[in-house]
């Protein structure tokens, strides 16, 4: 992880290859900013106990919610859109062709929250050790 010096999330994105795994490519205080791929649908889930923000870096993210006074809603994401899901919120991430995001939420946030099951993954640092420019 890079601390003190830039990074181009585009070239750390680019070496992430599995979807669904976030890998912490810097922290801020508690918070983790986590670069990751998303294709398909993820599951629904809520974080009882924090927000979490979506970046949509490349591609098209869906991100359908339930929960809120207003009622079900679909929120469209594209590149440069940034998305916060407030606590409590059961969300429900999807991309049908893919795409790239970065994830800001505090550290220890578990990244299906209260659903758990096959798709929990610890975040990794693999792909976001060094600032991804060119020497």
């Amino acid at each position: 992880m890079s601390i003190g010096i830039p990074i181009n999330l585009a070239a750390k994105l680019a070496e992430i290859q599995a979807p669904w795994t976030p890998h912490v490519c810097a922290e801020l205080n508690d918070y983790e900013f986590k670069l990751a791929r998303l294709e398909g649908d993820f599951v629904w889930h809520a974080h009882a106990g924090t927000d979490e923000a979506f970046l949509v870096i490349e591609g098209q993210l869906m991100i359908e919610l339930r929960g809120e006074a207003s009622g079900p809603r679909s929120v469209a994401l594209g590149p440069g859109d940034l998305f916060v899901v407030p606590q409590g919120i059961e969300h429900w991430p999807r991309s049908a062709d893919g795409c790239g995001v970065l994830l800001i939420e505090p550290r220890g946030v578990i990244n299906t929250g209260d659903a758990g099951g096959g798709m929990t993954v610890e975040p990794t640092r693999e792909a976001c050790d060094s600032d991804g420019r060119e020497p």
